[in-house]
């Protein structure tokens, strides 16, 4: 399947969609096969995932925050979002066309909503993105607050994933805080909060290199390594 990626103002909007599992846009791991709009206002996107199996919960939120995304940009009048080569692509697809939801869409299968699911993966993001600022900092985090860092991309995906969940995002709230509660991290606490939030954070980022190894085998074409 040739990656063919028209339309930059569509691809930018993606480029804010992250996969909810892995926290990474999914410009950047290789899931957007197309993007394209029309000077009529019609936007059409296709997806794709490393493996036919991919988990339906996590695919329908990606498929569904990427029609809220493109559906959103000025001068777009209908976003057309399509996940290919799944094996709940029908009714992935048709459900978010319909915004049905993800119960809906999966009539008789689905217990309920994916908002729990999000918020879990919004956690996991919080305690990864704290790893990927206190790693940077020179002086031991216990006892900083988010005003006392500097200023870097990582900090600002932590502000906003935390703004995400409710949790404070002031310059004076504490740069350690429990994800499911917003308390700040006891000195007691923090070594261990420390040690998951590396391991959070080296497990999503392996993870992603295997999606990308994954996809990079199921779609390169063979005649191209020859």
């Amino acid at each position: 399947m040739t990656t063919t990626v028209v339309g930059s103002r569509v691809l930018a909007a993606l480029g804010e969609v992250r996969d909810p599992e892995l926290d990474e846009p999914i410009t950047s791991l290789g899931f957007v096969a197309s993007a394209s709009l029309s000077s009529d206002g019609d936007a059409e996107v296709h997806l794709r995932l490393p493996t036919y199996f991919c988990a339906p919960n996590f695919a329908f939120l990606m498929v569904a925050d990427a029609y809220d995304a493109v559906s959103s940009l000025d001068g777009v009048r209908r976003a057309v979002i399509v996940l290919d080569d799944h094996f709940a692509s029908d009714a992935i697809n048709t459900g978010v066309a319909a915004q049905a939801g993800f119960a809906r869409s999966f009539d008789g299968e689905a217990v309920g909503e994916l908002h729990q699911l999000r918020i879990d993966f919004l956690r996991k993001a919080v305690l990864a993105g704290t790893d990927q600022v206190c790693r940077t900092l020179s002086v031991a985090p216990f006892g900083l607050c988010l005003g006392d860092v500097p200023a870097s991309p990582a900090l600002s995906r932590l502000r906003d994933r935390r703004a995400q969940l409710g949790l404070p995002v002031a310059d004076d709230s504490p740069l350690l805080v429990d994800p499911a509660t917003g308390a700040a991290v006891t000195p007691d606490a923090a070594p261990l909060h420390l040690r998951k939030a590396r391991l959070t954070r080296t497990s999503l980022e392996a993870n992603g290199s295997i999606c990308r190894g994954m996809l990079r085998h199921r779609y390169t074409d063979p005649q191209e390594d020859e």
